[in-house]
Formats: structure tokens, sequence, C-alpha cells
């Protein structure tokens, strides 16, 4: 096997997002790592290089991990290909029909606050009439 990405140009924009995803979540542990190594000394060591040198080695593992996961690894990108794939094959609402039927939930919950607001003072004039609740 090649050295080079598995299945190059296949899967494109479902491996860029995922690639994209995974860094920016590497990226955030490194910067909670670099709080957490803060005060830490070796010897005569700032602690400002020691956090700089942690960070680069969890950036330089996970880069590795990432790239096996997202580039190298068969079952991951065949699965990553397939799904962009599936992806391709949905039927997508338009922009109508998205605004339409975002209206209609919106009416729809109205109505249902407003029947169980009615519904509510019904029943509270009905028992207070039946002097089961009392008025404050």
């Amino acid at each position: 096997m090649s050295a080079g990405i598995y299945k190059r140009g296949q899967g494109y924009w479902v491996r860029l997002m995922s690639a994209i995803g995974y860094g920016l979540v590497v990226m955030m542990g490194v910067v909670w790592l670099w709080d957490q190594m803060q005060g830490v000394k070796i010897g005569d060591l700032e602690s400002v290089y020691i956090q700089g040198g942690v960070a680069v080695l969890a950036i330089a593992i996970f880069g590795l991990i990432g790239y096996y996961l997202i580039g190298r690894k068969p079952k991951f990108v065949e699965f990553m290909i397939s799904t962009e794939g599936e992806m391709r094959k949905v039927n997508w609402s338009s922009k109508r029909e998205i605004i339409g039927s975002t209206i209609l939930v919106i009416l729809l919950t109205l109505f249902i606050a407003l029947f169980c607001q009615v519904a509510d003072l019904g029943f509270s004039a009905f028992f207070q009439w039946a002097d089961v609740l009392q008025t404050t």
C-alpha cells in the first residue's frame, strides 16, 4: 500500500469537514491542556516552554491519529465515502417548503398554547364555582 491518502478524491467534502471538526476538537483540548500545565516547572525550564512543548506534542500525536483515521484507514474512509454518496441521494426541501413548514409549526404552537390557556381558565372557573378551589 502506498503512503498517500486512501482513495484520494472520493468523499472529499465529508473528509474535509471531518478533518476541520476533528482539528477544532483537538485545538480546544490543547487550549485546556495549556491551562492545566500552567505553573508546572521541570528543573530550570519556565512553564511556558513546558506548555509549548506539551501543546506541540499533543498536536503532533493527535494530528497523526486524525490523518490515519480520516485519510488512511480503509474501513473509516469507506464509511465516509458511502456517507457522502447517501447524502447526495437526499431530497432536500426547497426554501419555500421550509418557510411554509416553519410558519405552520409556529401557528400550531400558538394555537395549542391558546387552547391550553383557555382550558386552564375554564377549569379554574369551574372549580372555583364548585368551591373546590379558593381564590387568593
